[in-house]
């Protein structure tokens, strides 16, 4: 397995709305093995690889990130700032977060007499400088910042920024290398903007029409201490959605999932979540509706600076992507 380009894929900044740098980077490693490929108006890249079958599948991972957007530059150089999707303000304190211009800065909060009563509202980010004007030759108004973290292997364990949902991404693209008879007319869709309303899949699902979806993203990993009740964990193998609050899967299509994980021995588990959304959320709600599941990576700390997941699972993933794309849904 190519870590060494999930690295890259992390490391690179790409919030909502600015994952051009990160198109660029996925479509020089995917050029090779599509038929064609197109940008479109909202910055998703669809990528085209032509199958057997007269059906379409699309397969969607997000290539956006969470993130901080300047919204007022105090007169001492301090930035109050928005968020670019779901950000805790207990992640934040204490990280450095940096803009796309190389520009990096610590998130801070005032002073509280009571820790219970921090907020975001309360936090700002200090880039050091002198004085407002300062400030504003390095960063100005709507600028928009992430976590800078650099991605590290430890044991079986990869730990970084972005995880989500770079290594959706990062499985999109392995498994595209290895496919060698695909059933259907694929399109492998990183999209733009997941993060803030599932925007790039509504879009793009649109203009492909397809008619069976699959989409790859992280999932909660409900095995650190007191943690939330569901069945998906780090080492437990790539992880079959059932639901979450974006979409309940189709049956069709998590039987599919299942069959082609016992058919070929690859280890898997399954994702339940009462919270959150993915691509396939709106992937399934296109024009008259389209059968859609979900293949996942359980992860640790998810919307932190350092997410974590299994090399394994990731692995697991890949290998049920490929039987699943090379076996024709029943």
């Amino acid at each position: 397995m190519n870590t060494d380009l999930l690295k890259k894929l992390c490391a690179e900044v790409g919030a909502s709305s600015q994952e051009s740098a990160v198109m660029e980077l996925i479509l020089a490693e995917i050029k090779p093995f599509i038929d064609d490929h197109k940008i479109d108006p909202l910055g998703n890249l669809i990528a085209h690889k032509k199958g057997s079958g007269d059906k379409k599948i699309m397969l969607a991972g997000h290539a956006d990130q969470i993130g901080l957007m300047v919204n007022y530059i105090s007169k001492k150089g301090f930035l109050y700032f928005s968020t670019i999707g779901g950000n805790s303000p207990n992640q934040c304190l204490g990280q450095r977060f940096v803009f796309p211009n190389g520009t990096i800065g610590t998130a801070a909060s005032e002073r509280l007499d009571n820790p219970n009563d921090l907020s975001l509202s309360k936090m700002y980010i200090d880039i050091g400088a002198k004085d407002e004007e300062d400030a504003k030759k390095r960063v100005k108004i709507g600028d928009i910042c992430v976590y800078c973290t650099e991605p590290v292997i430890t044991g079986d364990a990869f730990m970084s920024k972005a995880l989500d949902d770079r290594v959706g991404c990062f499985i999109m693209i392995e498994a595209l290398k290895q496919l060698k008879a695909p059933v259907y007319d694929m399109y492998f869709v990183f999209t733009a903007q997941e993060e803030v309303g599932l925007r790039g899949a509504r879009t793009s699902a649109y203009g492909i029409d397809p008619d069976y979806g699959l989409s790859f993203d992280v999932t909660i990993s409900a095995d650190t201490p007191k943690a939330l009740k569901f069945p998906s964990k780090m080492y437990g193998g790539a992880a079959i959605k059932i639901k979450d609050n974006s979409l309940i899967c189709h049956p069709k299509i998590v039987k599919h999932l299942e069959d082609c994980a016992k058919a070929a021995n690859i280890k898997h588990q399954y994702e339940i979540l009462e919270f959150g959304g993915t691509d396939s959320g709106a992937i399934q709600a296109n024009k008259s509706g389209v059968p859609s599941g979900v293949i996942s990576v359980a992860t640790r700390y998810v919307h932190s600076a350092n997410e974590m997941c299994a090399l394994s699972d990731i692995e697991d993933c890949i290998k049920l992507t490929v039987k699943a794309l090379e076996t024709a849904i029943e």
